[in-house]
């Protein structure tokens, strides 16, 4: 990307930010309150990112030692940028354990007359209409920024 093209996603992700912060004022929820409050976290940090690409371009200018490399990585890192709008798992298939939402690791051996078996959560993807007016923000936002996003709920905390 070049530098124009990390200015423009900057304004669009400001731009879309604002946009959440007033359509967050007509939430009728607390369940689409924490959606707005997840997209907001989101957005700045994908701004973040953005921020620091376009610091790092500039010293790659003036020949810092290492901005290059720096910037690379972080290019690299924000390719692979995705906001992750309710449950966040994380597995460790060695151990078998996993965690929802960086909380305490469970583990997700159980054991009967059976057997051992090894249960891990499921995640299941939120409809349009589970997440309601965000629904056409994220549509917006992917169409503009390119930014993935991850719509998903364990089935424990699944709305419905």
């Amino acid at each position: 990307m070049t530098s124009d093209d990390n200015l423009t996603l900057y304004a669009n992700l400001a731009g879309f930010r604002l946009i959440v912060l007033a359509n967050r004022l007509g939430c009728d929820s607390a369940f689409s309150q924490a959606l707005h409050d997840r997209l907001i976290e989101g957005l700045d940090a994908a701004i973040d990112r953005v921020r620091t690409i376009m610091d790092l371009e500039q010293r790659v200018l003036v020949g810092e030692e290492f901005a290059a490399f720096r910037l690379e990585r972080e290019i690299e890192i924000f390719g692979r940028f995705t906001i992750n709008l309710l449950d966040e798992l994380d597995i460790d298939y060695d151990t078998h354990e996993f965690r929802l939402d960086g909380g305490r690791w469970i583990s997700a051996l159980t054991v009967d007359d059976a057997g051992v078996h090894v249960d891990y959560p499921a995640l299941v993807s939120l409809t349009d209409e589970e997440l309601g007016s965000v629904a056409p923000l994220i549509r917006d936002i992917v169409r503009q920024t390119g930014i993935a996003f991850r719509p998903v709920a364990s089935l424990a905390h699944k709305i419905g």
